[in-house]
């Protein structure tokens, strides 16, 4: 019998964020490159050198008919392609457990795929409900960018212990790009100087670009567990997730490749985060307050 009621949960949960979340993805073709070659339908050229502005190449496009010639190109030179005109949304086919393999430890991560106009309230139900997180006292939002730098090791130390002293002692949810390059990264390394002193579990959530992830196709898959390869081809501009993060909401605008519209997804999730009410006995008894609120880098 609760074997039969675990399974009907999580139906009823896969049911619910396939009917709310969704992802992008480019529906029209518009060429990045004006190459006045003599294009025919089928050219390899155009399938495998020429990129739509979206960022994917032209044969990437599955589903799409890519046989443009080059007449088609010059009539669409006027046109500029954007995310609210030229992609389409449908349900998110990419939501589960990532399970990072690290040494003798394995790090569990809930994650999910979903447009990054997604509404703030349905990602923090699925936040608290579905992922049973506890709302925070303290919302810490990591920036700093996503190009790798070097920390001095004093300044790094410093870093380190403030952050999850803060995040520890408040209850508090770090939330960064997600991303093993820039300060991502060293929130990561910072966890992982934590995790093997202590137990207690800190949440991080990351907010990156569903396009720049690299090995995507380790993620697809409804309620999965998955194993993620975070090693990178380096000589790719793909970047891998962060295995200390406890959670991942990967930001879809229908691109490849591009940074921008994920920040959007964050501000709206962060903003309705501070509008919420805690109750807590151990801080008001009876009474309630808003989270905190705290920048990093």
């Amino acid at each position: 019998m609760k074997a039969r009621r675990a399974v009907e949960r999580s139906q009823s949960q896969k049911s619910w964020i396939e009917g709310v979340f969704n992802k992008r993805e480019c529906s029209k073709i518009i060429p990045s490159s004006k190459d006045p070659h003599r294009c025919t339908a089928g050219c390899q050229v155009c399938q495998n050198l020429i990129r739509c502005y979206c960022g994917r190449l032209i044969g990437d496009h599955h589903g799409i008919d890519y046989s443009w010639t080059i007449s088609a190109a010059n009539g669409n030179e006027n046109e500029q392609w954007s995310v609210e005109k030229h992609t389409t949304k449908s349900p998110t086919d990419t939501f589960g457990t990532i399970n990072f393999q690290d040494g003798e430890h394995t790090h569990h991560s809930k994650y999910i795929r979903t447009s990054y106009d997604t509404k703030a309230d349905h990602l923090l139900h699925l936040m608290l409900k579905e992922w049973k997180m506890e709302l925070p006292k303290l919302v810490i939002s990591v920036h700093g960018g996503i190009q790798n730098f070097r920390m001095p090791s004093k300044l790094k130390e410093i870093f380190s212990q403030g952050l999850v002293k803060a995040a520890e002692t408040t209850g508090a949810w770090i939330i960064t790009e997600g991303i093993n390059t820039g300060v991502s990264k060293h929130v990561g390394d910072a966890l992982k100087a934590h995790s093997f002193r202590s137990l207690r579990k800190i949440w991080t959530v990351g907010i990156p670009p569903w396009g720049v992830i690299e090995n995507q196709r380790d993620l697809i898959g409804k309620d999965v567990v998955c194993l993620y390869q975070t090693l990178g081809n380096p000589l790719s501009k793909l970047t891998t997730l962060n295995s200390m993060h406890s959670h991942f909401i990967l930001s879809d605008d229908g691109t490849v490749g591009k940074y921008g519209n994920e920040m959007n997804l964050r501000r709206n999730l962060e903003k309705y985060l501070s509008l919420q009410k805690i109750h807590s006995r151990e801080y008001h008894r009876g009474s309630a307050t808003r989270p905190g609120w705290g920048a990093a880098m």
